[in-house]
């Protein structure tokens, strides 16, 4: 059966944009599919997935795909809102939960298809991160086309949580804490667009961080 399947992705400079090229050469062997950069573009079909999305996709929006599909590092209602994955990398979890889930007008309160779980071991910077996300996003994506249309979603059951979208802020370190005290932070900082800094004696301080050879 040949699907009509989208893609969302409305930040261009989104690290997600390799997997999505892999994903579409995959799928396109046997399905249509189409990649969008605005949600009013998406057109009518079968399933949407939003890999990179900002912006809340509205209802009428919604409406043209028989689902609409996220993928999200937390296990829901947990979790929900903005870098669920850095967050709980900064509250010391190295087995970080992954939900394809389907999008409701409710933001991340659809139900939930599948969860799996991207396994760190500690040492793993931001790039490193994002690498293996991505792979779990490709094997998700590739799982729920599969097995489609025999799947099935569970609601989604408990009292939920919200993390708050990260901003510059964020990446500061205390100058009083040692490195192993914010290696976390260090890890999930993104080197050109949020990177780890230092206010001292009244300047300010940009640090890099990168894997020296072994």
């Amino acid at each position: 059966m040949m699907l009509k399947i989208s893609f969302l992705m409305d930040n261009p400079d989104s690290w997600i944009m390799p997997f999505v090229d892999e994903l579409e050469k995959t799928i396109s062997l046997n399905h249509r599919v189409t990649r969008c950069c605005n949600y009013e573009d998406i057109p009518r079909g079968d399933m949407c997935f939003f890999l990179s999305c900002e912006k809340i996709v509205p209802p009428h929006i919604l409406k043209r795909n028989t689902h609409n599909l996220v993928v999200h590092p937390s296990r829901l209602p947990h979790g929900r809102g903005f870098s669920p994955l850095a967050w709980q990398i900064l509250e010391g979890k190295n087995e970080i939960p992954i939900s394809l889930f389907e999008a409701e007008e409710k933001v991340d309160s659809g139900c939930v298809y599948y969860c799996d779980a991207i396994r760190l071991k500690g040492h793993e910077l931001n790039s490193e991160i994002k690498k293996l996300q991505g792979q779990k996003t490709v094997e998700m994506v590739m799982r729920f086309i599969s097995n489609y249309p025999h799947v099935r979603g569970e609601s989604q059951q408990g009292k939920g949580s919200f993390y708050k979208r990260r901003g510059r802020e964020d990446s500061e370190l205390d100058v009083n804490k040692s490195i192993a005290e914010q290696f976390n932070l260090l890890r999930v900082v993104d080197n050109e667009r949020y990177p780890a800094f230092f206010c001292y004696q009244g300047h300010e301080y940009v640090i890099n961080i990168n894997k020296g050879r072994k």
